[in-house]
């Protein structure tokens, strides 16, 4: 086995990372609200590959682009980085939400994480799964195969609380009616969100986001994300690879993919030594959006080690000219 599979990153990758975030959520910011989803999308994807390919590792894209979107960059197994130590696996979302930044709403994020290589979940062509997620204050409460009714209960013992005083964050859509009468039935409060679930996600871990679970089927890939986040944080994640046909069946046997297999947090993630950065794009609970002035703009980003617990709150002024001068990445668009 060579060198570059056995070394793990030693440094806190996190802080070099949230460049990769910036530079995407500077590169589509100036698309808000502009409904050019496939352009904003391009930006930030290019930025993003530029900046991690300045990182000193090789890093293996685990859950890039490529399965739901067919990307030419950032494509699941494309190696980024300068080919040096460490060897690490990579999750990217270049825009958590891209709906949400092509209609001007909130909680719009660049997204990326990196583990000791061998240690992401790979969900192959598998898109979706059933999840539910918590901060640390409620960890080890929940199962992804429960009643909602179950869940939220347990979550409550855990809080100190009651069921009605725990706000519940659900994508808004058709698969989910079911779900959603069940959590009105508990009396718990609902927030039902278009896209963005790696937000979702992470709100439940952030102390005064309001949000105290996330549940319901969403992304694979950003539930890898999320549970890069929540480890960093302390808090949990579970989930079950969702088929959306009898021929994602047939295809999961075929690979050797479970259905009925619970994923716990260390399944989907099995490394303590992971890091988590994201950036905002629009304005959100967790951080702010890009800020546009004269001669640059303003980012606000979280940036976390699961190794030590950090988390970093980062906001950095850039010069555009100055960037410019330098950069291959358009952070002006006109």
């Amino acid at each position: 086995m060579s060198d570059i599979n056995t070394s793990n990153p030693d440094r806190n990758l996190a802080l070099e990372l949230v460049r990769v975030t910036e530079s995407a959520a500077l590169a589509c910011g100036r698309f808000m609200g502009r409904n050019e989803k496939n352009a904003s999308d391009h930006a930030a994807v290019e930025a993003m590959r530029l900046m991690l390919n300045t990182i000193d590792m090789t890093g293996t894209v685990i859950i890039g682009e490529g399965e739901k979107d067919d990307a030419p960059m950032l494509f699941n197994g494309e190696i980024v980085g300068t080919g040096s130590l460490p060897g690490i696996d990579i999750a990217v979302d270049p825009i958590d939400g891209t709906s949400l930044l092509a209609m001007g709403r909130a909680n719009a994020l660049a997204t990326v994480a990196a583990s000791d290589s061998g240690s992401m979940f790979n969900p192959g062509p598998f898109v979706y799964m059933n999840k539910i997620a918590v901060g640390p204050d409620a960890k080890n409460s929940i199962d992804v195969e429960a009643p909602a009714s179950d869940n939220l209960a347990n979550v409550a013992r855990a809080k100190g609380c009651d069921v009605n005083d725990l706000t519940v964050v659900v994508l808004d859509r058709p698969r989910h009616e079911e779900l959603i009468a069940d959590l009105r039935n508990t009396g718990a409060r609902i927030r039902l969100i278009t896209d963005g679930d790696v937000a979702g996600a992470v709100m439940t871990a952030w102390p005064g986001s309001g949000i105290d679970v996330l549940m319901g089927i969403g992304g694979t890939p950003e539930g890898v994300l999320s549970a890069c986040a929540l480890r960093c944080m302390g808090g949990e994640i579970q989930g079950k690879l969702w088929p959306r046909n009898d021929n994602e069946k047939s295809l999961g046997h075929k690979l050797g993919y479970d259905f009925n297999s619970v994923l716990q947090m260390e399944d989907l993630v099995s490394s303590d030594n992971c890091f988590f950065a994201a950036t905002g794009i629009t304005d959100g609970e967790l951080v702010s959006g890009v800020k546009y002035f004269g001669d640059g703009a303003r980012t606000h980003s979280l940036v976390m080690r699961s190794k030590s617990g950090t988390v970093r709150e980062i906001i950095s002024k850039h010069r555009s000219d100055k960037l410019m001068r330098f950069s291959q990445i358009v952070y002006d668009q006109e």
